[in-house]
């Protein structure tokens, strides 16, 4: 596989960049069971040591993988490989479930998840200060 330098792909080429060469490796090991649904990704400098890439090439290629639904974030936590979205119909021992694509609604689902838990926090914590308040209770609420 050539590598093309520079962010610049030759016309009609099938020359693939730095980010796209990260990503498909990352594929490639969620596909083969390397990495599991639930796994934590490898850092951004673990990434940029393995493939002599840029920061940029590596946050391009993370920014793949969560489009294509094979990764999610997780504010303060770091990038983790988002569970499959299998049809529970389908055979488990069909040669297709392992090729499933990741992510998609239950990536979705997750995100919001989160999201809901940092905003319920948030509230929680606004309540409490209010209360003080109301309570007479002088200086920062923490």
């Amino acid at each position: 596989m050539t590598v093309g330098r520079r962010g610049r792909r030759p016309v009609g080429g099938t020359v693939l960049l730095t980010f796209e060469v990260i990503a498909e490796s990352l594929r490639e090991r969620i596909r083969s069971g390397r990495l599991k649904p639930g796994d934590a990704l490898p850092t951004q400098a673990v990434l940029m040591a393995e493939f002599g890439a840029s920061s940029l090439s590596v946050q391009k290629a993370m920014a793949l993988l969560k489009r294509d639904g094979y990764a999610i974030s997780r504010p303060s936590k770091g990038a983790f490989v988002a569970q499959l979205d299998v049809d529970t119909d389908e055979d488990p021992g069909s040669p297709d479930v392992g090729n499933a694509p990741v992510g998609g609604t239950a990536a979705r689902v997750e995100a919001l998840e989160l999201a809901l838990a940092q905003t319920l926090d948030q509230l929680i914590a606004l309540r409490a200060r209010v209360e003080a308040l109301e309570a007479g209770v002088v200086g920062p609420i923490h």
